[in-house]
């Protein structure tokens, strides 16, 4: 009885090529808002590295946020443009002890679903979410509505001022309050230096969540400059910008947008720089 001849084994198939793979993306999101952004890319094969442009730090002084709270059943409408500023928020009103049933009456605007979301989890409803996350769709959403009422709009210590303006030309009587105010980290210098030195590995992709991480990353990089690192180091970085207005911000400081997401949301983004890299 003869031996069956042995059998080549069918070819294995090689594992599918992740759409990052072999691609360094810098994360230049604060440090407790960088996991869902860095995951999503990781996921996708990508290389992250974190290095933060801004950092989330307490108002120089709560009082104008705690007496617009106290205050509250006087206001008709709230707007709150971040997560950050939800998270601001409530952490004064648990700290002066007012408890949802203060907010009942109220209209309230989110400027994206990130933000509804953060507002939904204290058990409060939101009325308007723009479809456009930008102050610009909040102020056309709200138009209409806020003539002779009173708002309460909650943001940082820096932001742009089209949305109170508007609404104020279109008769709302508008209390801006800082809830909270980003800085440059001082660690994030030494960290960006660190990769522009000669022999060190330059990102293919730099993301900008905001026009705040835009206008540190320059401060960051003048800084540097100043000290002669390699010349154009990055002449072949992809600069990702989470919309229109941080891709603004982006060429008002001299750089380039090369890749803009279309919905401006962190998946948003992650799409955007995916669409990118196959070109």
């Amino acid at each position: 009885m003869t031996a069956n001849p042995r059998r080549t084994p069918p070819p294995s198939k090689a594992a599918p090529t992740l759409p990052l793979q072999g691609k360094l993306i810098l994360v230049s999101r604060a440090r407790s808002q960088a996991s869902a952004l860095s995951s999503g890319l990781r996921e996708l094969g990508a290389e992250v590295l974190e290095i933060p442009f801004i950092e989330i730090r307490p108002p120089r002084s709560y009082n104008p946020l705690d007496n617009s709270l106290q205050r509250i059943r006087e206001c008709d409408w709230l707007i709150l443009t971040s997560v950050n500023g939800v998270d601001a928020l409530w952490q004064r009103v648990q700290k002066l002890g007012i408890t949802p049933a203060h907010f009942r009456h109220l209209k309230i605007a989110a400027i994206g679903p990130a933000t509804k979301k953060a507002i939904e989890q204290h058990g409060l409803l939101v009325d308007v979410v723009p479809e456009q996350y930008v102050a610009e769709s909040v102020v056309r959403s709200l138009l209409s509505k806020v003539r002779g009422q009173r708002v309460l709009l909650v943001r940082a210590r820096v932001a742009r001022d089209v949305m109170p303006r508007e609404l104020r030309k279109a008769g709302a009587k508008v209390d801006v309050v800082e809830a909270y105010e980003t800085v440059v980290p001082k660690s994030s210098q030494q960290k960006l230096a660190k990769i522009l030195k000669k022999g060190s590995r330059i990102p293919d992709v730099i993301t900008f969540t905001s026009s705040s991480t835009a206008r540190n990353f320059s401060l960051l990089f003048q800084s540097i400059r100043n000290r002669r690192p390699r010349s154009r180091p990055f002449a072949n970085t992809r600069f990702a910008s989470i919309g229109p207005v941080t891709s603004a911000t982006l060429r008002e400081l001299g750089f380039r947008a090369n890749i803009e997401a279309r919905d401006y949301t962190i998946p948003g983004l992650i799409a955007a720089i995916v669409a990118a890299s196959r070109h």
